[in-house]
């Protein structure tokens, strides 16, 4: 019911086709043109290596109890036969646009620093306009907006308040991100029931980015502020204009459609 363009992204990578967070998926949404940036998660091994990984446990992909952070490189790569990857194995072979979510584990030392070393590889590999930073973490956020400034940051919610229809309680979340100040507000595709309060409240400035557990991620542009990060507003309306030519060619053509079948 709503004609907002939208961008797509690879939520941990072609995670519906390959192992998410693989050197397999990521590289499979690197190859698809239909992905406009990929998404992927880091955290630290026992012995500080940056690996790509979601959950805190190995459980759930490959059947072991162990944690991440209570586990070495080695031992991972043992364990999962290597399909586990650690960052610089991963952002060596992409070259879109990427969203790296810091997973936090409550340690708050530790988040600053895994924030540290992955801004100064972006810094040393010049892609400081290609990365979006996330994070489910407060602190992670507001660490970054201070420390990093010009480094775009997204706030990542699942189920909140506000996802069940009160206006004030979508107002508190915005009050929620601009206090973090985060640009972008990455809520669950649950909070789709909510999409009506959640672009009627949306400050400027402030972009929905809407994803799910599967590699499904994507950015609305209800307005010229809601950019996909490090594409200038030349760049956005020229976007908008060629979205609006093709909605209205789609209309034609369906109209043309209709009129042939009512003569036939």
């Amino acid at each position: 019911r709503y004609a907002y363009r939208c961008t797509l992204g690879a939520h941990r990578g072609v995670s519906v086709e390959h192992r998410e967070n693989t050197i397999a998926a990521l590289k499979a949404a690197e190859k698809n043109r239909k992905y406009a940036f990929i998404e992927f998660d880091v955290q630290y091994s026992k012995d500080k290596r940056i690996v790509v990984y979601h959950d805190k446990r190995m459980l759930r992909l490959f059947g072991d109890m162990r944690a991440i952070g209570n586990t070495t490189f080695a031992e991972i790569s043992e364990i999962t036969g290597g399909e586990i990857a650690s960052y610089d194995k991963v952002i060596g072979v992409l070259s879109k646009k990427l969203n790296i979510e810091i997973k936090s584990h409550g340690n708050n030392q530790e988040d600053e620093c895994l924030v540290d070393e992955i801004m100064a590889d972006i810094k040393t590999r010049q892609r400081d306009n290609d990365v979006l930073i996330s994070s489910i973490s407060s602190h992670v956020i507001k660490y970054i907006n201070r420390k990093y400034p010009d480094i775009p940051t997204g706030q990542v919610f699942w189920l909140v308040p506000s996802t069940y229809l009160l206006d004030g309680l979508t107002k508190n979340l915005y009050e929620d991100i601009n206090a973090t100040e985060a640009v972008y507000l990455m809520l669950h595709v649950a909070n789709l029931r909510n999409i009506d309060d959640l672009l009627k409240f949306k400050p400027a400035g402030k972009t929905i980015v809407f994803w799910d557990f599967d590699d499904t991620i994507y950015i609305i542009h209800k307005d010229l502020s809601d950019r996909l990060w490090g594409n200038s507003g030349i760049r956005t309306f020229y976007q908008l204009v060629q979205y609006k030519l093709s909605s209205s060619f789609q209309g034609l053509i369906s109209k043309g459609n209709l009129a042939m079948g009512s003569m036939i």
